[in-house]
């Protein structure tokens, strides 16, 4: 109704304006009897609210459509017959139409976009693993090196099939009962030659009988990407990255804390945006950004929570908490 009287406020004036200029009209020209004049005045002003009801009628609905932009697609049939409204109906049906096509091709294209990637990571894997096989038991050091950038390529084939796998995330979670230190162990141990060509020494501190519902697998993720920025950033300091649990009320808290270069204040409120590096990110140059924002993502998908502190050359100290406690 509000769109409607706004819509017919110039007509109204015009009407009234013109009922008052014929008025004058016949004023001038020594007609004198005002109350008729008058009459004739009210009379017009009858037929055009009954002109208005009538418009109102036969467009409520499109009125009403436009009233409420976000009910459009949901009510696109109900529509009246008048010239105006059906014309207008049959412009909207033409645009839903064509974007709900555009929107179908583009889910396709996404869709083919992310198995391909699903597949070109898992075949990346395959000579990945024979060159660790070629390279681990070798004792030239160059094979080192062939091995630390192996490291480095795996973690970057694991965070894009993760990425991937995010935009599908309802498909791939399952919540299941987790022992803490159990999972902490894998994870330490699958980065063991990147401790040890760090120089920087894992401490675990997790005792047995930490369970937390979650899914294992986003959690093994998570742990990676705050253990291999504990590790990168701390690389050389020949200190520890501890790896703890305990209560809090009745969540269960992980902690993992390093001794590292740190992450200045400026850049603290900004480190879970994806492809944000910060300084940081200028000194080492593989960043990408790309890890806490993922974290954080897979973190609010869980209901967990993520809480991160950090001073500039002491170090950082991230912990994930998971709401009411199992153990």
């Amino acid at each position: 109704m509000r769109l409607f009287i706004k819509d017919h406020i110039p007509l109204i004036c015009f009407s009234i304006i013109q009922s008052f200029i014929m008025l004058l009209v016949y004023w001038f020209d020594g007609y004198d009897r005002l109350p008729t004049a008058f009459y004739a005045i009210f009379l017009g002003l009858c037929l055009l609210l009954v002109y208005l009801v009538y418009r109102y009628v036969s467009h409520r609905d499109m009125y009403q459509r436009l009233s409420h932009p976000q009910e459009v697609v949901s009510n696109i049939d109900n529509v009246s017959t008048a010239p105006f409204p059906k014309a207008f109906n049959e412009v909207l049906t033409t645009q839903y139409r064509y974007h709900h096509q555009q929107l179908k091709s583009w889910e396709r294209k996404q869709q083919d976009h992310l198995t391909f990637m699903n597949q070109w990571v898992h075949q990346m894997k395959t000579p990945l693993s024979v060159i660790e096989l070629i390279t681990q038991d070798a004792d030239d050091t160059r094979f080192e090196s062939i091995g630390e950038e192996t490291d480095r390529l795996r973690q970057g084939l694991e965070m894009v099939l993760y990425m991937a796998r995010l935009e599908t995330f309802a498909q791939d979670f399952h919540v299941d009962k987790v022992e803490l230190r159990e999972l902490v162990n894998e994870v330490i141990q699958d980065n063991k030659r990147s401790f040890i060509r760090s120089y920087v020494y894992p401490e675990i501190m997790v005792d047995v009988g930490f369970v937390v519902e979650t899914d294992a697998k986003w959690l093994r993720f998570i742990l990676q990407q705050v253990l291999s920025n504990a590790i990168k950033y701390s690389a050389g300091s020949r200190e520890k990255v501890t790896v703890s649990a305990f209560t809090e009320e009745r969540a269960v808290i992980l902690e993992i804390k390093d001794h590292g270069i740190g992450i200045p204040k400026s850049d603290l409120s900004r480190v879970f945006r994806p492809f944000f590096t910060g300084e940081n990110g200028r000194a080492y140059k593989e960043s990408t950004g790309m890890g806490l924002y993922l974290v954080q993502e897979v973190i609010d998908r869980l209901n967990h929570e993520i809480r991160l502190a950090s001073e500039a050359g002491v170090g950082t100290t991230v912990q994930i908490v998971f709401p009411y406690a199992l153990n």
